[in-house]
């Protein structure tokens, strides 16, 4: 079966919905099949044409299960839902399925007080700062920011996302047809490291099937549908 993986989070603005489509781009380019799952309403679906990835829509509970289901009976895949804030009993759901659970969060005392109690609530959960700060300063105080509030949580924390304006490409309708490379390589490196803790294999030559795919155009993913 396809392993899940679900980007939750009671607070909204954290970041969640970005994180799910990195994680979804960056898992294509490195050769391992992924669909995006959408479940929040405010969302729209978005165009598969130039992704590495299947965006699906999973809004409605229906969509959701159909969805899981299908995942359920596919080997070699990977399911990403993209949970929406203030929904702590469908996170709580959500989980229950969930191979890795992602705790996106911001450089903010309200995001980091946050954070802490979604960790309590779900154990096997990983924070992950997401559009954490590139300036020198202010990354080092949203460092010691995060090491004075959740130091004892120090052992389920990602490396950072870093602030990127240019991933916001992802979250278009459409994209275009060539991504900047610092949001391909933040792509890989964010799959790279949950593909780590989830215990996915990332083929030996991942980044030259990445390639290939990627000079295959749009059809792949379309065509390789689970």
């Amino acid at each position: 079966m396809a392993q899940i993986i679900c980007v939750l989070g009671n607070k909204g603005g954290t970041g969640k919905t970005t994180i799910s489509h990195m994680l979804g781009q960056g898992l294509g380019l490195l050769g391992v099949r992924a669909v995006v799952a959408v479940t929040d309403e405010t969302r729209e679906p978005l165009s598969r044409a130039g992704r590495r990835y299947l965006p699906v829509d999973a809004r409605s509970p229906d969509q959701l299960s159909a969805i899981a289901k299908k995942l359920r009976g596919v080997d070699g895949w990977v399911g990403v839902i993209d949970g929406g804030g203030g929904r702590v009993e469908f996170d709580s759901r959500l989980a229950e399925m969930a191979r890795v659970v992602l705790l996106p969060f911001r450089d903010s005392h309200e995001d980091l007080r946050t954070v802490l109690k979604d960790l309590d609530r779900l154990p096997a959960a990983y924070g992950i700062p997401s559009q954490w700060p590139t300036n020198a300063f202010a990354r080092d105080a949203a460092d010691r920011s995060l090491e004075a509030l959740l130091a004892p949580y120090a052992n389920r924390f990602l490396p950072p996302v870093m602030s990127l304006s240019a991933s916001k490409l992802l979250l278009q309708l459409e994209i275009p047809e060539t991504l900047p490379s610092p949001v391909s390589a933040a792509c890989r490196s964010l799959a790279r490291e949950v593909a780590r803790v989830a215990g996915i294999q990332v083929p030996d030559d991942a980044d030259a099937i990445g390639k290939q795919r990627l000079a295959a155009g749009a059809s792949y993913a379309v065509s390789q549908g689970p």
